[in-house]
């Protein structure tokens, strides 16, 4: 497992930590979003710790790209003890007209005192946190309906926090993105990896996409014969590094000497699986 996955850079969590301490008096609820494929991976547990008692809502993004079975199981499974789960996505829009009415649940005791002291119609503040490339800046602009956050496809581009106004009777505050400071789990890194919440230019790519081939073909070996016309005999018992190269000659993907294009083939698998064309996958269990 390359160590650039293990270890990652303290000072980014050590800043989100203070401007969430810093401001999570100023909110209601907390609206933690993870990624439907990882939702174990892309949980970060330093994050959660500082939410003291505040209601959370936890929204499964990018459900469009994930095994839709398993989806539901995970939203079972964290829909309890003063938190509600929403399977989401802000391409397709799923889920996002119930992520208010959730949160009027989460707060629906101190909405009725606000109404008995004349307050009623008092705006809703809700903290948004997760891991860098999740969707939150998307979700956020699907939810206000205005492009105000800013929106790039790679980790990282929310660097401050950000209020942002909706039409829905709930002010949002938009953290930065970040990584906890070392996985104590290879496999949390590889998964954060693949999907892209690590960004590509520290990584190995080519050996990052080996990986993912690899589990492809324990996890999903039809869909990724199909997508690359191999033969599940063919691949049963090849290690990452042979399937990966004999998935570059196959598509065709050769240099001088015949040797493979590993590079271009590491960034082809990995924007396949990123973009679903491989199949819908969740790569972790709701058990």
């Amino acid at each position: 497992m390359p160590t650039e996955i293990i270890q990652w850079f303290p000072g980014h969590m050590a800043k989100t930590r203070r401007l969430m301490a810093e401001n999570i008096k100023l909110v209601d609820a907390v609206i933690e979003i993870i990624d439907a494929r990882i939702p174990y991976s892309s949980h970060n547990p330093e994050i959660m710790k500082l939410v003291e008692n505040k209601p959370v809502i936890t929204l499964l993004n990018k459900a469009s790209l994930a095994d839709p079975d398993k989806t539901q199981a995970f939203v079972k499974k964290y829909t309890q003890n003063n938190r509600i789960c929403i399977a989401t996505d802000c391409v397709t829009g799923e889920g996002i007209n119930k992520i208010a009415p959730a949160i009027r649940e989460l707060l629906a005791e101190k909405l009725k005192r606000y109404e008995e002291k004349g307050m009623a119609g008092r705006k809703l503040k809700a903290m948004v946190v997760g891991i860098p490339n999740v969707g939150k800046s998307s979700l956020i602009n699907r939810i206000s309906g205005n492009k105000k956050a800013k929106v790039e496809n790679r980790p990282g581009v929310t660097l401050n926090k950000q209020w942002v106004t909706t039409s829905i009777g709930i002010d949002l505050l938009d953290m930065p993105g970040v990584l906890w400071p070392k996985f104590d789990d290879a496999t949390v890194g590889e998964n954060l990896a693949f999907t892209g919440a690590i960004r590509d230019q520290i990584l190995d790519t080519e050996e990052i996409a080996m990986l993912l081939a690899g589990r492809l073909a324990k996890t999903a070996p039809r869909e990724l014969c199909e997508r690359y016309k191999l033969d599940e005999d063919e691949i049963a018992d090849l290690d990452c590094y042979d399937l990966f190269r004999l998935i570059g000659k196959k598509r065709g993907f050769l240099i001088s000497g015949g040797e493979v294009d590993t590079e271009r083939m590491a960034k082809i698998l990995l924007d396949e699986f990123r973009g679903s064309k491989l199949g819908r996958f969740t790569l972790e269990l709701p058990e």
